[in-house]
């Protein structure tokens, strides 16, 4: 199954490659907003990111079209604390090149609705310790060995298209633990809400 995951959207990605020229593509851009659960999703901990990257869409029927994408994504959770000493907050920054694969439903002209599975490889980890008036305390990079690189999960959203782009919002999900070894994670998982626009070139 994992590897049926894997190989997929590289397929689909090559192809629209080839038939670029025929097809709308894009630049993006999204706000993170991320965290990382166990059982149930707890937005208690989520942390603000971003996305950049690009889209290829193709049609392949009169109400349906296929989306792949490859972006640079920012995910993680945060800390917060309020003590004695004063309060500040924790985020643990996970950074990854991200494959999402789309089908678009589209309504009308304008309205569609996205499903589809994403892959992702990690590229950095580190922790930023941030005081309660917003300046950088420190910031501590790990190992990647210490995690695991491979991620995949499904994502599903929403979105409408306007005149030279298109803007909606998103969620992925994940299912593969970021960190089994490290207690500290608590063997957590991806979970992000992505608030998108991008722009055709």
């Amino acid at each position: 199954m994992k590897k049926a995951i894997l190989v997929l959207p590289f397929l689909i990605l090559s192809s629209f490659f080839v038939n670029a020229q025929e097809d709308q593509s894009g630049i993006r851009a999204s706000l993170n907003l991320s965290n990382l659960y166990v059982d149930n999703v707890d937005d208690e901990n989520s942390k603000p990111g971003f996305a950049v990257g690009f889209y290829f869409r193709k049609n392949v029927g009169d109400f349906v079209s296929i989306q792949p994408e490859i972006n640079y994504s920012l995910k993680g959770s945060q800390i917060n604390y309020d003590g004695v000493l004063g309060n500040g907050k924790y985020r643990f920054n996970l950074s990854y090149i991200e494959i999402p694969v789309l089908a678009n439903f589209h309504v009308g002209e304008s309205l569609y609705f996205s499903a589809g599975p994403y892959i992702a490889t990690l590229i950095a980890a580190k922790t930023k310790h941030l005081d309660g008036d917003g300046s950088v305390n420190g910031v501590k990079e790990y190992d990647r060995d210490d995690f695991n690189t491979f991620d995949y999960g499904v994502a599903a959203g929403v979105g409408f298209d306007f005149a030279g782009g298109t803007a909606g919002v998103r969620y992925n999900y994940g299912l593969v633990e970021v960190a089994p070894e490290r207690d500290a994670l608590d063997n957590g998982k991806n979970s992000v809400l992505q608030f998108f626009i991008g722009f055709s070139f």
